[in-house]
């Protein structure tokens, strides 16, 4: 019995670093837990399967989801909360810009190293962001395979010469996504012209139905349960199913998927060619 004891000894004493040192591999690929789905979608693309912790909950939503919900649904997922983190104990938690100030402030006294990322407004930004969760990863070179898949599939929605189409990006209570937004960005870069930037409108302004039928864009992009070809739209979102919307000549409404909307990273890839099968209907 006593042999066994110094044997199991021995082997767990083996398997701890002498002080000073830091294993090679923990310090390449630290353990990440993500709570927020932007993060959630850029991690899942740049980290080994066994350095993610956990995934936040959104991702397994369908509807919310920046990701696959069914990869999102093979990691373990978290709620964010900060007892769920303790217990996790991972090297590194990611997350949006909007963390408390008391989770920030708990983590730092426990010693817990959070890294925030902000939304991207351009795509610039969003392969900047990348970069950096690649880096945190240790896997660069995913980082950079990721940014040349972008890249292809922007290069694949660029519009064909001509002027570019007015176009609205219209949210559940008649919200407009601002002109300094990524989702503007990828308009820009598919062949449209947002209409937020032709009037003047910031970020979340509110545009009333009102003043959409008295000077129609050309398209309208729904987002969330709106309008498309006609159809109905939940509670929130009357405006972007009226019927006086079916009446405007010249103006097209299309449905865009809200989770093309805020994130960047390989959400941009799904939003450029989502954009691009419009503007050629559009043209069509």
């Amino acid at each position: 019995m006593r042999g066994w004891s110094v044997l199991a000894f021995l082997a767990l004493a083996g398997c701890v670093p002498a002080a000073g040192q830091v294993e090679p591999a923990r310090r390449a690929s630290p353990r990440i837990m993500s709570l927020n789905p932007c993060t959630d979608a850029l991690l899942a693309q740049v980290a080994d399967r066994d350095q993610i912790v956990a995934l936040s909950d959104y991702s397994r939503q369908p509807g919310v989801s920046s990701m696959d919900v069914a990869l999102a649904r093979s990691f373990p997922g978290t709620d964010g909360s900060l007892e769920e983190v303790i217990v996790a104990a991972p090297g590194l938690v990611v997350t949006g810009a909007f963390t408390p100030p008391a989770t920030r402030a708990a983590m730092a006294r426990l010693g817990l190293p959070l890294r925030e990322f902000g939304m991207a407004s351009t795509v610039e930004e969003s392969e900047a962001q990348i970069r950096d969760m690649a880096q945190i990863a240790g896997h660069r070179e995913r980082g950079e395979a990721l940014i040349a898949q972008i890249e292809a599939a922007l290069r694949a929605a660029a519009p064909p010469p001509g002027q570019a189409v007015p176009a609205l990006v219209w949210q559940g209570g008649g919200l407009v996504a601002g002109p300094q937004t990524l989702i503007s960005d990828l308009l820009r870069r598919t062949g449209f012209a947002p209409l937020s930037a032709t009037r003047g409108m910031g970020q979340a302004q509110f545009l009333p139905l009102e003043e959409v039928v008295a000077d129609p864009p050309r398209v309208i992009l729904a987002v969330g349960h709106g309008a498309e070809d006609g159809e109905g739209g939940r509670e929130g979102n009357r405006s972007l199913s009226h019927p006086v919307l079916a009446s405007l000549k010249g103006t097209s409404r299309f449905r865009l998927d809200p989770t093309l909307e805020y994130c960047g990273g390989p959400t941009i890839i799904r939003a450029a060619q989502r954009l691009a099968q419009i503007r050629r209907e559009v043209g069509a």
